[in-house]
């Protein structure tokens, strides 16, 4: 990618165009929000296929490997753009966290509205020079309708103030620095001045989720990430993310992405290639 910031329309035409020779899974160096107004998609991400049906948006992250094939009836905007443009998206801060971002989009306010959106951001792209100024404010603009849209941790708290969302926030940060060490559920709740009880607490409240459940997700993130992108061992990788034993990070890994580290690797490069 070229540019810091590319959009265009999925219209009939391009899906059909897509749906007939569709890219095989590959891997990119930019974010991408795919928007889905109307019509069925199959999406791969990582190990993983889905059936989705519109209208739904679909967040990737820099460095996943994706396949999209949209229906012929599948309408909507594919937007691309560098982390760098965005630096401060939740999306891409929560993205270390989750294995993946897609959620129904339900009102029709929220999908005109978007619409509106990414024409405007079309026509300024457009324009010759680019104004990317008024680009990147059109898209955040976009991101956060998004945020407060989605049946996500954004629309349950969108109160800025919400003391429960800044804790779990301040956790993340904190886990961001320390994942990589073999620290228990104790050292993150003795950082944050609280009991373990209170920090699963919070945890389950706003993410879904224990606390200890969120540390190998982040770890098991970076696993992926390093045995698609670097020459080290398993054993390596496993001893860098705070496993002490190959053999129970490939059980940890093989129980979460139901592969063994050596089939991930093995399978991604064979679908990459």
């Amino acid at each position: 990618m070229d540019t810091p910031f590319d959009i265009y329309e999925l219209t009939r035409e391009i899906a059909l165009k897509i749906s007939s020779a569709p890219l095989s899974p590959h891997r990119h160096y930019f974010e991408e929000l795919l928007i889905i107004t109307r019509g069925d998609i199959i999406h791969f991400i990582d190990t993983r296929k889905e059936e989705l049906e519109g209208p739904l948006v679909i967040y990737v992250a820099e460095g996943k490997v994706h396949q999209f094939i949209p229906g012929t009836d599948a309408k909507g905007w594919v937007i691309r753009y560098r982390t760098e443009f965005i630096p401060e998206s939740k999306f891409h801060f929560y993205s270390y966290f989750l294995d993946r971002i897609n959620y129904k989009l339900d009102s029709n306010f929220c999908i005109n509205s978007l619409d509106d959106l990414c024409r405007m951001m079309l026509r300024e792209l457009q324009q010759l020079p680019h104004d990317y100024g008024t680009i990147k404010h059109l898209l955040n603009a976009l991101i956060s309708k998004l945020e407060s849209e989605g049946d996500t941790v954004y629309k349950q708290f969108a109160a800025s103030g919400n003391m429960q969302l800044m804790a779990f926030n301040n956790f993340l940060k904190i886990l961001q620095y320390n994942y990589k060490r073999p620290e228990e559920v104790q050292f993150y709740a003795d950082k944050m001045n609280t009991s373990v009880r209170n920090l699963n607490l919070i945890c389950s409240t706003v993410f879904g989720k224990s606390v200890s459940e969120i540390i190998e997700t982040r770890k098991l993130i970076e696993a992926r990430n390093l045995l698609l992108n670097s020459d080290k061992s398993i054993s390596e990788i496993g001893f860098e993310l705070g496993y002490n034993e190959k053999s129970y990070f490939s059980r940890v890994f093989r129980k979460k992405t139901g592969l063994s580290p050596t089939e991930f690797r093995s399978e991604m490069k064979i679908n990459i290639s």
